[in-house]
């Protein structure tokens, strides 16, 4: 991606949405702009005005991390939108590349994480990367995406089944919410991991085959994804609202552990019950087409 091009349509989008009155200044009879003027963005930054004009045309390599604190209080950055503004300012830097993550299909979970994934029994627990593939699940996981697994000749991925998939617009009863906190991870994370071939092929197709989706990504939101609350309509065992918690991996840089549960006494907890009885099942009647054809070869 071009990363002037990036800076510049994210301070840009930032600018405009705030107003004068918002901080503290006059807001005048003949404005032309939506939001902020950049003379007044260098004000509150406490920078030149061509040194703002300049950064904002996307020459932001070697701002000072005092400088781009600066411009993050001024614009009224939240959290995430500050630590993106740093990302962005990195990916312009000559040096310090980050290193190159491992592709999801060169990737395995190690014994030991899968005996974690595995022992997790009260919902689904995954791992995925930035991309949103699905690398590692339990089984309460697997029959929770169970439309992910349908999707043929790609690993498992959660934003290419929200925007490619017609089933998802039932499977999350608030979709337009989910579609955008969807677009902001992979927003976050391309600027967080900026020569990432394959996050950045999955944008460009998700841009070219989703309408939806190529005008939530030209908005510029980021987000810091931790926890909260999810609700779903699974085909099997129908709605439930789920708290769910995402740890980032220490030993893997960029992935991220996520668990899924229900609230004890709940329908929710109830249906997850089902779920996991649904799958059991599913497992088992797998197991069994599998060993019939050995039993036909004993007969």
């Amino acid at each position: 991606m071009d990363n002037r091009a990036e800076v510049r349509e994210f301070l840009t989008s930032r600018r405009d949405r705030i107003t004068p009155e918002q901080v503290g200044l006059p807001a005048g009879s003949n404005r032309r702009v939506k939001g902020l003027r950049r003379t007044e963005v260098a004000v509150l930054a406490g920078v030149s005005v061509e040194y703002y004009t300049k950064l904002e045309r996307g020459q932001i390599s070697g701002a000072s991390p005092e400088v781009l604190d600066a411009l993050a209080k001024a614009l009224r950055l939240d959290d995430a939108e500050r630590a993106h503004l740093f990302d962005l300012a990195q990916a312009a830097s000559p040096v310090g590349r980050p290193p190159k993550r491992r592709a999801a299909k060169s990737w395995s979970p190690s014994q030991g994480l899968q005996w974690a994934l595995d022992g997790f029994t009260a919902g689904p627990a995954f791992v995925r990367n930035g991309r949103m593939d699905l690398l590692a699940v339990n089984p309460l996981a697997r029959a929770f995406y169970a439309e992910l697994y349908d999707m043929p000749g790609q690993v498992p991925n959660i934003a290419r089944h929200a925007f490619l998939d017609e089933r998802a617009h039932a499977f999350y009863p608030d979709w337009d919410g989910f579609a955008d906190i969807t677009v902001a991870i992979l927003r976050t994370e391309a600027a967080r991991d900026p020569h990432n071939k394959e996050l950045h092929d999955l944008i460009g197709e998700l841009s070219t085959r989703s309408d939806e989706f190529r005008r939530r990504w030209g908005r510029h939101d980021v987000r810091h994804h931790g926890s909260g609350f999810k609700s779903f309509r699974h085909p099997v065992v129908g709605e439930m609202t789920l708290a769910y918690e995402g740890m980032d991996m220490e030993a893997e840089h960029g992935l991220t552990f996520t668990v899924y549960t229900a609230e004890p006494g709940s329908k929710s907890e109830e249906a997850m019950r089902l779920l996991a009885s649904w799958a059991a099942s599913e497992h088992l009647g797998a197991q069994e087409s599998l060993d019939s054809p050995h039993e036909a070869d004993r007969a």
